[in-house]
This record gives structure tokens, sequence and C-alpha cells, in this order.
């Protein structure tokens, strides 16, 4: 039963991966014309007529990792992963322990646990991963609406301490866009603060009783 199990969880990885890889192939086809269609109901709302395009990356951002902050919340158990961290870290300090002291009866017991740690790992943050898919649908359409918005903009110009006229999107390279620093700063800032408010409601039994209502166990 047990091999079957990790052969299941095996399977389910691989078709998720290979999934992954063909979104991923697929999207730059795709991905202007969602974009378009994203921009139809996003410009309206968040665009303002491109009067404040920082304020529109801000927002952005702000949908962005609230989408991927939730979803990736609901399908991980934080306290399994937390559980699976303290075991890993505990079984490392006695490995280690037991190398140093030439303890090789111990280490070998020891190294007879670690796939069932490394399952159990797995285990814990494969729930991470379920999320990635629906994420790549939704994140690559909006940065395709918000380079082709941003590049219709009259103005797209804006001021530093040490540099008064920063091209908010240059033609010349894609990698070093100002506009893509500005949101991946607003991301990682907005996102941490959503993710660990969401990691300490997922400990209460106000967010189990919701998680079971939307997914009930069989």
């Amino acid at each position: 039963m047990k091999k079957f199990d990790d052969k299941a969880q095996g399977s389910n990885l691989l078709l998720l991966l290979i999934f992954m890889m063909l979104i991923i192939f697929i999207m730059p086809t795709l991905g202007p014309i969602l974009g378009y269609y994203f921009g139809l109901v996003l410009e309206p709302i968040i665009g303002f007529e491109g009067q404040f395009p920082i304020l529109t990356l801000f927002l952005s951002g702000l949908i962005v990792v609230l989408l991927s902050s939730t979803l990736t919340n609901f399908f991980t158990d934080w306290k399994k992963m937390g559980e699976s961290q303290e075991i890993t870290k505990a079984f490392q300090k006695e490995i280690t322990k037991a190398r140093r002291e030439g303890n090789t009866n111990r280490v070998n017991k020891l190294m007879k646990m670690q796939p069932e740690i490394m399952r159990r790992q797995t285990e814990a943050s494969g729930g991470m991963m379920k999320p990635m898919v629906f994420l790549i649908i939704f994140i690559w359409p909006i940065f395709m609406w918000l380079r082709a918005f941003l590049s219709g903009l009259p103005h797209f110009y804006f001021t530093l301490p040490w540099n008064n006229d920063v091209p908010l999107i240059s033609q010349q390279t894609f990698i070093m866009q100002a506009w893509l620093w500005l949101y991946l700063v607003f991301s990682m800032v907005i996102g941490q603060i959503i993710r660990q408010g969401l990691k300490y409601f997922s400990w209460s039994n106000t967010w189990k009783n919701i998680k079971a209502k939307i997914r009930p166990s069989v």
C-alpha cells in the first residue's frame, strides 16, 4: 500500500510537470490573445485612462499576489509542512552527530529512515505546486496586458532620487525593464505580508472549517 501511494504521488507530480511544460510552450502564442481579453476587464478597473501607471502596476501586483497567495494557502497544509521541517531538522542534527562520533550503526539506521522523511517532505510541500498551473494561466496574460498597456502611454517616465527621467518601459530590452522591477518590488513586499497573514490564519480553527466545507474529506 505504501509503495502504491509513493507511485501515485510520483505519477501525479510527473503529470503536473508535463502539463506545466505544455502551458509554458503554449503561452507565448496564447499569452497576447489572453492578455487582450484580460485587458478588456482590467483596463476599465485599474487602467485609470493611463493617468496613474504606477498605481496600475501596484494594483496588478496586488491582484496577482492575492490570487497566488490564496490558492497556495488553500492547497498547502502549513502544519504538516512545519512538522516535516522540524523532523528534517532533527534528522540532520542526529545524522551529523552520529557521523562526527563515528557511530556507523547509528548512521546506517538513520539512512534507512531517510526515504520516509523525504516522502513526508515531498507530500507536505506538494500542495504548493498544484496552483502553479492556474497561476501561469492568469499571470502571463496580465504581464502581456501590462506591457501592451504601458507601451501605449504617451508618457511613461517616473522620478527617482538619483534620476529624474526613468523610462517605465524600454523597447531595447525586456529583462531590465523598470516596470518589471517596480512590479517585483511591489509583489514581494505585499506578497510577504499577505502570505504571512494567510499562514497564521490557516492555523486557526476557522480556516479548518472553511476548508472542510469547500473541500470535504471522503
